[in-house]
């Protein structure tokens, strides 16, 4: 095994050698699910699709997108494509917004997980040496399970300690060395700030040196913030229930995301038109499991949006690069003629002196339109010494610099907003 790859021959295959195996795997794929999905064998009749029909990669753009609204609609295993008894575990979405997305495994399926679990935590820099604190929530829910197949099989020991209790989090950071911590970003930002109340200064008190987020969006600002607290290398991981959980695409040491296009061939498409788009241009990612076998996902519409380039990186791995998600067409707020994302205000405020970590975007209807506020902590020291005046409109005006619009910022008490110990809530609506 090479110092820098988990697995040499797959990260560093030319760029011809893995096109030739995502089309092989590819051809497979469509003429299993075709003989054994019913769903997925109409879906194809109606496109007028024949798995021979199937001779290049860019015959993909033949098959119709499968959404979300497809897999409630056959919710819980209408899109599985083995016996529901090679089935040996099942994950799946919180379903806040209608039927949860259900997630089923076979054997293989487990294994395929752990092993590009591995390939992400190895690329970070986890070794079998390190203690892996999971503070990801156990339950139906992939990220904390993902995290620790991964961690097992490189051979680090895994903290089994779940999100929440962050008291406790901090004892154990403490007393058992951690050196990786796995959550979401914001939380990880919650336990340094309880971390500090108990006394800790969380750069300097602690063995940590890794952290794996992932699960929620966050910027470049929330980035290097969480790393100066925290005195550490904070990486990204991408990935989804709908596709296998964690695991998709994630940052090697020069912090650019991989994907793991041997086991998940990736497109870029006009999120309006569905139009396929050249390699460096934004838009929204879609994604096929080309190994996956209890619930392979066909072009699946992810509604992120991103860009992806073909480029051999530094650390020697010539898979494709994924920029950050630069948000969710879900997400998408469009003010005064301004297109706006959540990801965007956060990197405004991150620039402010004297904020805390913790605001929420106040999204209010008046009719067919929006307006948009924040509500804003700042630190105890900064609100204790007042004038916050001058602190809102410091915080417009970078809000005003990134996106041309005014947004009012508004002040308030320390410890106002809920803590999360998963993903954030950063958007109210009123």
């Amino acid at each position: 095994m090479d110092e820098e790859l988990w697995d040499l021959k797959r990260e560093s295959m030319p760029s011809t050698k893995l096109k030739e195996l995502q089309l092989k795997q590819f051809k497979e794929l469509i003429h299993r699910v075709f003989i054994k999905n019913k769903y997925y064998k109409k879906k194809f009749d109606e496109a007028k699709i024949k798995p021979e029909m199937i001779k290049t990669l860019k015959d993909i753009e033949k098959i119709p997108f499968l959404t979300k609204q497809d897999l409630r609609l056959y919710y819980p295993f209408g899109l599985v494509c083995t016996e529901l008894d090679e089935i040996i575990e099942v994950h799946a979405s919180s379903g806040t917004t209608g039927k949860p997305v259900v997630g089923p495994y076979t054997r293989n399926d487990v294994e395929l997980w752990g092993e590009v679990m591995a390939r992400s935590l190895w690329a970070n820099g986890v070794r079998k040496n390190d203690i892996v604190q999971n503070a990801y929530g156990y339950g139906l829910f992939t990220g904390a399970h993902g995290f620790e197949k991964g961690a097992q099989k490189i051979g680090s020991m895994v903290i089994t300690i779940s999100s929440g209790n962050t008291e406790r989090q901090v004892d154990i950071l403490k007393d058992f060395g951690s050196t990786v911590l796995a959550c979401t970003p914001s939380y990880s930002l919650h336990i340094a700030e309880v971390a500090e109340e108990k006394g800790f200064n969380a750069a300097k008190d602690f063995q940590l040196r890794i952290g794996a987020f992932g699960a929620e969006a966050w910027s470049e600002e929330m980035r290097n913030k969480i790393e100066k607290r925290w005195g550490i290398v904070a990486h990204e991981h991408y990935g989804l229930t709908e596709l296998i959980g964690p695991g998709v695409v994630s940052e090697c040491q020069y912090k650019k995301l991989h994907i793991n296009a041997d086991h998940f061939y990736p497109e870029i498409i006009d999120p309006q038109t569905g139009e396929t788009l050249e390699p460096g241009q934004d838009g929204e990612l879609v994604f096929t499991t080309l190994t996956k076998e209890a619930f392979p996902a066909i072009r699946f519409r992810t509604r992120d949006l991103a860009s992806i380039v073909e480029d051999t990186c530094d650390c020697g791995r010539t898979l494709p690069i994924q920029s950050r998600i630069r948000g969710r067409s879900d997400d998408m707020m469009k003010v005064k003629g301004v297109i706006v994302f959540p990801s965007q205000i956060e990197a405004a405020l991150m620039q402010v002196p004297g904020i805390s970590d913790n605001y929420q975007i106040i999204k209010t209807k008046q009719g067919d339109m929006y307006s948009l506020s924040v509500e804003a902590e700042p630190s105890e020291v900064r609100f204790h010494e007042g004038h916050l005046d001058d602190f809102e409109k410091k915080a417009e005006q970078e809000i005003y610099r990134i996106l041309n619009l005014h947004v009012p910022v508004h002040a308030i008490s320390p410890k106002t907003i809920p803590r999360s110990t998963g993903k954030a809530k950063r958007v109210i609506e009123r």
